[in-house]
């Protein structure tokens, strides 16, 4: 597995993302033990680069990450979120990155996983109500105090980003990148470029729409998060298939999966980008993993680069107000 610079933190260059072993997708929470399996897994192939976050479950991935590592902490760079759990009794889902919501929050963080630092923490949104350089400041405290060792944002603006920066050096941002969310490279990866920050992408794999093995919304649970959002919405669904028609057409001129393809295509977009694919089985680890050998010709990259774009935004509105972009 070849090795990628975050803004000085060296990763694999596939991580994984343990978020839908435990919520949010259909399934999700009823084979912990297979999920454990897979995090190991995974660091056996030398992705190393582990996320999660308090408000997966909420609570419980945590836990889970910190299960799985228990003994190999030397070998994982755990990546967790803080930010949509309010520690003073508001609970989950309710913006709070106040320095005090912070330092709760990090001790919480650091009991469940079961460490005594972060490599990674971010602040998982924007909170309109305490300004940037607050949290950073708080930020800053925990990276002197030895907790955490690098600070990432995670779906923040350009100018949020600019003035945390300005406080302490932002390592990393998340947001969502992949064949049907392209809009990082138009104004995001030329700043955290500029800025010497990398950029981890969730959902390279279109929430797993681009593997292919989606081909009906009858196959997802009532309450799977994806029936949420626009693009998996009546119609739109459906219209949007064609973009995995092609992406399975190049997989086939390559001789790989579609997954395979979409992860090579993120890897081909220039350095300092490093996708975190979604997985609770250890045969999708085995298979994202593997993406890093997949080379596209100029010609399959150009292909992929044409498709149109997907119908309907990626998140409801009331969670695409919460992305800050």
């Amino acid at each position: 597995m070849q090795r990628v610079s975050l803004g000085g933190l060296d990763v694999s260059g596939i991580g994984l993302g343990a978020m839908s072993m435990s919520d949010y997708y259909t399934g999700a929470g009823n084979d912990e033990e297979e999920a454990v399996r897979t995090i190991r897994r995974a660091l056996d192939l030398g992705v190393d680069l582990i996320d999660t976050a308090e408000i997966y479950g909420p609570f419980v991935n945590e836990e889970l990450v910190g299960r799985a590592v228990a003994g190999r902490r030397d070998e994982v760079v755990i990546a967790t979120k803080f930010g949509l759990v309010s520690h003073d009794g508001a609970g989950p889902n309710v913006l709070d990155s106040s320095p005090a919501n912070v330092r709760k929050a990090v001790e919480g963080s650091l009991r469940r996983l079961g460490t005594d630092h972060i490599d990674l923490y971010y602040q998982h949104r924007v909170d309109p109500d305490t300004p940037i350089e607050d949290t950073m400041g708080a930020l800053a405290e925990l990276v002197r105090e030895g907790k955490v060792r690098h600070v990432g944002l995670s779906e923040a603006g350009p100018d949020t980003i600019r003035r945390a920066h300005s406080v302490h050096p932002v390592t990393a941002v998340q947001t969502e990148y992949s064949l049907w969310s392209r809009e990082p490279a138009e104004e995001l990866l030329p700043l955290l470029r500029e800025l010497g920050a990398g950029l981890v992408a969730y959902s390279p794999l279109g929430r797993g729409f681009l593997t292919g093995t989606i081909r009906s919304t009858r196959e997802l649970a009532p309450d799977d998060f994806r029936l949420s959002t626009p693009r998996f919405a009546e119609g739109n669904f459906e219209r949007n298939l064609r973009i995995v028609d092609e992406v399975e057409d190049v997989a086939r001129s390559v001789g790989a999966t579609p997954a395979q393809v979409a992860l090579a295509w993120l890897l081909a977009q220039g350095d300092g980008i490093v996708p975190i694919p979604g997985t609770r089985r250890v045969a999708r680890v085995e298979e994202n993993a593997a993406a890093a050998e997949v080379v596209l010709t100029s010609g399959q990259l150009a292909r992929l680069d044409a498709l149109t774009p997907p119908v309907g935004d990626r998140y409801a509105e009331q969670d695409l107000a919460r992305t800050g972009l």
